[in-house]
């Protein structure tokens, strides 16, 4: 399990940020840290990922796509809709119509409405705002460990690619589509042979075509990572771990994501990490661009090749999120991407500070 005081972390993060945890596993049931890393490069590995300019494939969007090893277009920010409740479908449609194209969800009742993120797509498509084959839906199977045990969408005592079947048939009905865009392991489950069995019952759904790429999120292991990619048939496309620093923001994992045509996705990428927000360097070059601390972060994320995702309530907070992909001449110069990179290093070498 978590440290005590990892879990007195984010627990202090959590009521101070707009951008809430996307993740829905959170401190309870996330797998554990399994190792942090001291060494922090004066570069971020940068993605491999093709990108794609706005409106190419991709119609009525705001926004720009990096094409992942699978040849999919995935927006370079995301939507996340933990923790909605029922808000869910509002939220839903008031992001896709501002530009939101990429939507993050789970069959996961304990913190996502994954219902009401299907019933928000069929009421932006009866009102002509976005067609289904121009969203990018992300869905995901949760083990157990993460679920409700009142709300589990599978039977808990069946076998794991059982739980996997009946959880993505639920996902399917629930958003009202045949096919989802990228498929992702909420966590590894509490084995490396249940994480594999669980792998390969998700290869299947791909083989079988109802997925388009498929991804582990909250795998903080490179070795884990290595060994699931060694084995695998079809590989994770993406990866989706929160991005702060008892991980060590991940530094290793990234890299050999890079080096291996995998996108990494961030979450908590506001939240946990206020000490960033209010830097002097962050709130300085805030200053400089006339933007807001979060925008610079997510500008710096993206710059890195990283897909960030968003979980704003607030219409104006989302307006700004999209801007950072939107103004072409909104770009950090590379002297200052390595004072940001620097900066982390920093937070890396002394946590508790």
């Amino acid at each position: 399990m978590w440290s005590s005081l990892s879990q007195r972390r984010l627990r202090r993060f959590v009521p101070s940020w707009r951008g809430l945890c996307v993740c829905g596993l959170c401190i309870a049931s996330c797998t554990p840290l399994l190792g942090q890393y001291g060494y922090y490069p004066r570069k971020f590995p940068m993605s491999r990922a093709e990108t794609l300019t706005t409106g190419t494939k991709r119609t009525a969007s705001s926004q720009s796509w990096v094409r992942t090893h699978e040849g999919i277009d995935m927006p370079k920010m995301i939507y996340g809709t933990a923790w909605k409740k029922e808000r869910t479908d509002a939220l839903v449609e008031q992001a896709v119509t501002a530009g939101f194209r990429g939507i993050d969800t789970a069959c996961q009742p304990r913190h996502y409405r994954e219902d009401l993120v299907g019933a928000a797509i069929k009421n932006l498509e009866a009102r002509g705002v976005v067609r289904r084959e121009d969203l990018f839906i992300q869905t995901k199977y949760t083990p157990p460990p993460g679920q409700d045990p009142a709300s589990i969408p599978y039977d808990p005592r069946a076998a794991v690619p059982s739980q996997v079947r009946k959880s993505f048939e639920t996902s399917l009905e629930n958003l009202g589509t045949n096919y989802v865009d990228s498929l992702v392991l909420h966590s590894p489950l509490n084995t490396a042979e249940k994480t594999q069995a669980a792998w390969e019952a998700m290869e299947e759904l791909k083989l079988q075509g109802k997925v388009k790429q498929l991804g582990i999120s909250n795998c903080y292991s490179l070795p884990l990572l290595k060994s699931l990619c060694s084995a695998a048939r079809v590989k994770p496309a993406v990866v989706q771990n929160r991005f702060y620093v008892d991980s060590g923001y991940d530094t290793e994992l990234r890299q050999w994501c890079s080096d291996n045509h995998i996108v990494y996705q961030s979450f908590w990428s506001l939240t946990a990490n206020p000490g960033l927000l209010h830097s002097p360097l962050v709130k300085g070059l805030a200053r400089k661009y006339a933007r807001s601390s979060p925008q610079i972060l997510f500008k710096y994320l993206t710059e890195r090749g990283i897909v960030p995702l968003t979980g704003t309530c607030d219409p104006v907070h989302m307006k700004e999120d999209l801007e950072v992909l939107e103004d072409e001449n909104f770009v950090l110069e590379d002297s200052e991407l390595s004072d940001i990179d620097h900066l982390i290093q920093q937070a890396c070498d002394s946590p508790d500070q």
